[in-house]
């Protein structure tokens, strides 16, 4: 897993970098042609990334009920954002993958819960495939966040 854990913050910079250098306005708008945004797409892999770690584990995960709510899987953007919370998701960023590689190393994972995914129909079994997992998830929406920012410049 220290190979996880070591590109996982690598691809957070990505997200980081379009958070810092997009406009609050083009975070938040929705280009013709797609239903989320790019402050969505950085927001859910955050999310993601607790649910399928800490929740699936029987654990509390490190971000808010209502962020959940807002940017688990199955949601879309339901207005815009404010600099806060911007200033805020940048800090989650790094935080909670800081928690989670150090929760793993403690051991604080103990009985994790199957689960199957949509994207792909693959069934984690493991947190360590939970967290390859997460690896695959965030690249997809890396790729999304780089198809908004084309559309937004076109």
């Amino acid at each position: 897993m220290d190979f996880i854990f070591e590109v996982l913050p690598k691809s957070r910079l990505f997200f980081e970098k379009v958070l810092n250098e997009t406009s609050l306005d083009d975070l938040n708008k929705i280009p013709d042609g797609f239903n989320n945004n790019i402050i969505w797409n950085i927001a859910h892999v955050v999310v993601t990334e607790q649910l399928l770690a800490y929740k699936l584990s029987g654990l509390e995960p490190n971000v808010s009920a209502d962020m959940i709510q807002t940017y688990m899987k199955g949601t879309k953007p339901q207005g815009s954002v404010s600099q806060e919370f911007v200033d805020e998701l940048k800090t989650l960023l790094f935080s909670t993958i800081e928690k989670t590689e150090q929760d793993y190393k403690d051991m604080y994972f103990t009985n994790f819960h199957e689960y199957t995914v949509s994207t792909t129909g693959n069934t984690l079994k493991t947190l360590d495939d939970a967290l390859r997992f997460i690896l695959f998830h965030e690249g997809l929406h890396s790729g999304y966040v780089m198809a908004l920012m084309r559309a937004l410049k076109s």
